[in-house]
């Protein structure tokens, strides 16, 4: 089983969300974050003074999946995730030892 975190522009979870059920992936969760890479923020003007605004708005997923299911969510998350512009985001992957369902005590693949 393996991990993706993916950290991407707010206004795109809907179609994220959208395409990693159409992959098959039932469940995920969404954490509002901020931060920057790159871009290092931006400057706006509020009432006539300039500031730099360093943490943008972003939202984290996380998805637990199979193995055989992770390049397929991946290929998900990028085309629809994507806007061609800086900041569109980060995947992260990382292989999960266990995973236990509380309510039921199941283990494993049974309790994604």
């Amino acid at each position: 089983m393996k991990k993706i975190e993916a950290v991407i522009k707010p206004f795109k979870l809907d179609e994220v969300k959208e395409a990693l059920h159409e992959v098959g992936l039932q469940g995920i969760t969404v954490v509002e974050a901020k931060g920057f890479g790159r871009q290092k923020g931006h400057t706006e003007l509020y009432r006539g003074a300039e500031y730099v605004v360093d943490f943008l708005p972003k939202v984290k997923i996380e998805v637990i999946c199979e193995d055989s299911v992770v390049e397929r969510a991946v290929e998900a998350i990028i085309a629809a995730a994507r806007t061609g512009r800086i900041g569109d985001g980060k995947i992260f992957i990382s292989p999960v030892e266990e995973v236990i369902r509380i309510r039921t005590g199941e283990r494993g693949e049974a309790a994604v």
